[in-house]
């Protein structure tokens, strides 16, 4: 027991520390909604000035501490001033990745004035102890945990009792709001970056005894303790930050008395962010107003007019340079595989991953191993290291299904980081100090060895560059690229459309993971003998950094960011030209991707793909932004209902008339329908049916219930009670996508486009086959289906030919409305639940939108769901009408009848409202006129809405 109590004691002094970073990090976040990743890089700049100051130039402890701390204040109001207010109004996602760019900055610097090897240092802090019976404390431990608790309290009650801390709460609840109220955001956020960063210059100090030592990277990577404590503590709570650092800086000194596993004391904050993180499904409480949108996406094209020189220059290299040449263009080609799996985890898929080349480093130790010690080929090592890697990488998909953007880039730099230290530094599992060596590898009796044929390595590296490159935009230009852009873009639209969002996730995380492995099974390879340190968490980071400059969502982007890579092609180029400035490429890219964020957040290759559009519509003297008539849709033009509202659009033939297919009949069932949010009931007992065939509407006031009933059909709300039912079956627990797949459809109030792509990728994404077989066969093949006739009769409905090859985001608020419901009859759905369809559209194609969803549903025997606050729309429309007020239906029948109902006019309609619905009477009789025709067409305008 007393064992027990000294290696607490020691813990808590160790967690006080922890502490002090961690609050540093919830100021930071509070007051500007920034998790900072280069927090560590601030305090390890703040511990070597202050041991170069004291140590070295003699300073005193007062002077040194306070001019360190000074610095690291000074850092953080510049980083905000220059970093990130320019970025306020991007993605948390962005501003992230740009603590990432501050952090390889911070990082480079701290390396070339203090160069990477180790510095032993001494304690700064009195080395006293007292003795409690027979358990010794000591004085530092003690001083640490009083200067925790101290500033843990001056910030919990300058938080809930001062002015500021009032600003800074209002800031973190809502920042148009505390604008509104007179309080600046930027001032906020500026100030919070300086308190933070003063606090980790703090922090920095105090831990680096800790640690025995200076070094770079393990000062840098404590950042990701300081979140694991911030994570109990919600990034808003001091007192909990504080109790959590504690516990785990106690768990971290008791668990060697127990368990003698490598690394497993370093595991313990990497376990709690993943159980908070992953397995409750608790995210960051992100809180900003602004769409988490990646980069621009590309769209998979191999353009062999500048493949073919690029190749060329590539096999010239390899044939004629001299091998330092060769290897820094080897250093590339291997870097690009590596970002090729990047391309497909964040720039197609959407998850930030911060541990590729652990998992690389995961093959790297299993083919290695199976070639040093039991003499495998190459190749079979190779295929059983991808597998394993492939099942790592597999796992982390597990926190990816409850978390995501900056959540989920936590996770995986932390599990990258429990791979570095529970495995590659365990020696009995990497080799220790000298590695895994590797003798004279070869395919086939060929050998790769890179001392002698340093020019076949780089044609076998270049060949599956050449491959992974084909199979990865071939996957883009086909369904199964579609489904992980819809994943990466709108995870509640992908699942409306039957996507399994778990399964592309999981998907885009093991061919991920097996890009990667081969990346690593190359690096490793490269050298005779394998040297873990190779892939420590930096490196993941620094090649993140490195694929946003090229351009994460372009496969050509990662050719363009390996180029910049430290080793590679502009490393050689620049050590050639310019000897001097090598060791400054790396403090350059830092810069760079700032910059890029800034400037170009698309990267290079989007850039360079923007200009070369403008080139060619400058030659084919095509107005600039302008689009040309599409080619995929080859189906006569017919009679649009709605159409574009272009002054450029063409007149339409409305000689011939889409061919539409019908549904398969379908009837929905609502019964006794409750939904509840806490305490809040939103919906009780709602019942209803709609048959194939039917328009029923739902109508009532705001807050009514009508989109949570909505959201209850689809899957995307849990029912309390209640069933629903299609054809009878009960689908009431069923997830969306199976609801989806079943011939459940909808469109949503807020449009949920992807809006990355165009109109015809949104389109295609409806009815693209979800067989799990072109898992595979997309890689060689991407496989479109042919259009559908709905899906046809779509495009020429709603007039989109001329809008299909233009990015959804591009168009105006009516058009992408229209896209939206367009979508959603792509689907080919049995029941078409539409949540205000014509929000937005003027009266013209409002009245002509009527003709159109009537003329479907009469044609294809759809049955269609309607939510909608036009009385007019709704009345000239609907079959019949449930009304709803506070979440309970108290009223059903035919338009006629609920316009003479006295419980709905008396209940809740205002006077406004009442108008309209009485003034919606004329426009029953029309409804029911073209009901009976069974057809639109004989009322359809020549053109429609121009």
């Amino acid at each position: 027991m007393t064992q027990f109590l000294q290696f607490l004691i020691l813990g808590v002094g160790v967690g006080a520390g922890y502490a002090l970073l961690a609050e540093g990090i919830v100021v930071v976040y509070r007051g500007s909604g920034i998790l900072n990743f280069s927090h560590g890089a601030l305090a390890m700049v703040s511990a070597f000035v202050f041991y170069e100051l004291h140590k070295d130039h003699h300073w005193g402890v007062t002077a040194a501490f306070i001019t360190s701390v000074a610095l690291t204040t000074l850092i953080g109001v510049v980083v905000h001033l220059v970093v990130m207010r320019p970025l306020r109004n991007a993605s948390p996602v962005v501003r992230v990745i740009a603590t990432l760019g501050v952090l390889i900055v911070l990082q480079s610097a701290a390396t070339l004035r203090y160069g990477s090897s180790p510095i032993v240092i001494k304690g700064w802090l009195p080395r006293s102890v007292w003795h409690a019976g027979s358990i010794t404390i000591l004085y530092d431990r003690v001083i640490m945990t009083v200067v925790a608790l101290v500033l843990t309290l001056s910030l919990w009650a300058l938080s809930r009792y001062t002015t500021v801390g009032l600003a800074i709460s209002a800031v973190s609840e809502n920042r148009r709001s505390a604008a509104a109220l007179g309080w600046s955001p930027d001032l906020i956020a500026g100030l919070s970056w300086g308190v933070g960063s003063a606090l980790a210059g703090v922090a920095g100090i105090f831990i680096a005894p800790l640690l025995g030592s200076l070094t770079i990277d393990g000062l840098t990577l404590i950042v990701i303790t300081a979140l694991a404590a911030a994570l109990i503590g919600n990034f808003s709570s001091f007192p909990l930050t504080l109790v959590g650092a504690l516990v785990i800086g106690a768990g971290r000194s008791i668990l060697p008395l127990y368990y003698h596993q490598t690394g497993a004391p370093e595991a313990i904050p990497l376990l709690v962010i993943v159980v908070l993180l992953a397995l409750s499904g608790r995210g960051l409480p992100l809180r900003g107003f602004v769409l988490d949108r990646l980069p621009r996406v590309g769209k998979g094209r191999v353009r062999l007019t500048a493949l073919v020189p690029a190749l060329a220059i590539a096999l010239l290299i390899i044939a004629r340079a001299s091998s330092s040449a060769i290897d820094a263009f080897t250093t590339s080609a291997t870097v690009a595989i590596m970002m090729l799996s990047i391309v497909v985890l964040t720039g197609y898929c959407g998850q930030l991953s911060l541990a590729q080349y652990a998992i690389g480093g995961v093959a790297a130790l299993i083919a290695g191993r199976l070639v040093d010690e039991r003499s495998w080929g190459l190749i079979p090592a190779g295929l059983v290291g991808i597998a394993g890697a492939v099942i790592v990488g597999s796992l982390l998909a597990i926190p990816a299904l409850r978390t995501r953007g900056i959540n989920l880039a936590v996770v995986t730099l932390s599990l990258g980081l429990a791979l570095e230290v529970l495995v590659f530094n365990n020696s009995d599992l990497s080799g220790g100090f000298d590695g895994i060596s590797i003798r004279n590898p070869n395919l086939f009796g060929w050998s790769i060895d890179t001392g002698a044929h340093a020019d076949r390595y780089a044609l076998v590296v270049l060949t599956a560059l050449l491959i992974l490159g084909f199979a990865v935009a071939t996957m883009r230009r086909g369904r199964v690229g579609r489904r992980l852009i819809a994943v990466r873009t709108n995870e509640r639209a992908a699942a409306a459309l039957g996507i399994n969002v778990y399964e592309v996730k999981l998907y885009a995380f093991a061919l991920g993971s097996s890009i990667a492995a081969t990346a690593g099974i190359f690096i490793a390879f490269s050298r005779h003998s394998i040297v873990f340190s190779n892939f420590s968490p930096f490196p993941s980071i620094v090649v993140v950094a490195y694929i946003i400059i090229g351009s994460v969502g372009f496969v050509i982007g990662a050719a363009f960011g390996s180029l910049l890579i430290a080793g590679g092609v502009f490393a050689y180029l620049i050590g050639s030209w310019f000897p001097s400035l090598t060791t400054y490429i790396q403090l350059a890219g830092g810069i760079l991707l700032i910059l890029n964020l800034m400037q170009a957040p698309n990267g290079i290759a989007s850039l360079t793909a923007t200009n070369l559009q403008r080139l060619v519509d400058k030659i084919a003297r095509r107005p600039e932004g302008s689009v040309p008539a599409a080619h995929a849709i080859t189906t006569p033009p017919s009679t649009r209902v709605v159409a574009a509202p272009s002054d450029t659009a063409e007149p339409a033939d409305a000689a011939a008339q889409p061919i539409r297919h019908r549904v398969r009949a379908s009837t929905l069932e609502v019964k006794d329908l409750t939904v509840r949010f806490g305490g809040v009931t939103a919906v009780r007992s709602v019942s209803f049916t709609a048959g194939p065939g039917e328009i029923v509407g739902l109508i009532g006031p705001n807050g009514a219930g009508k989109t949570t009933v909505i959201d209850a059909i689809t899957g995307f709300v849990t029912a309390s009670s209640g069933t629903i039912r299609l054809d009878g079956r009960d689908i009431t627990r069923l997830p969306a996508y199976r609801r989806s797949r079943l011939g459940i459809g909808r469109s949503f109030q807020s449009l949920e486009l992807f809006d990355d792509v165009s109109v015809e990728e949104n389109l295609r994404v409806a009815f693209d086959p979800r067989d799990r077989i072109g898992y595979l066969t997309s890689l060689v093949r991407s496989g479109n289906s042919a259009w559908p006739p709905e899906a046809r009769a779509a495009i020429h409905d709603f007039g989109l030919e001329g809008d299909l090859e233009r990015d959804a985001g591009e168009l105006p608020y009516a058009r992408r409305r229209l896209v939206a419901v367009a979508r959603a009859v792509a689907a080919q759905p049995s029941v078409l639940l539409l949540d205000e369809p014509a929000a937005g559209l003027d009266d013209k194609t409002r009245a002509e939108l009527t003709l159109l969803i009537r003329q479907m549903s009469r044609e294809s025997g759809m049955a269609i769901l309607l939510v909608e606050h036009d009385m007019a729309f709704v009345m000239s429309l609907c079959d019949r009408i449930a009304v709803l007020d506070a979440g309970a239906k108290i009223a059903d029948g035919s338009p006629a009848e609920i316009r003479t109902n006295p419980l709905v006019r008396a209940a809740y309609l205002g006077e406004e409202e009442s108008a309209s619905l009485h003034g919606a009477t004329d426009l029953i009789s029309d409804s029911a006129h073209v009901g009976d025709a069974g057809s639109a067409s004989d009322l359809q305008p020549e053109r429609s809405m121009s």
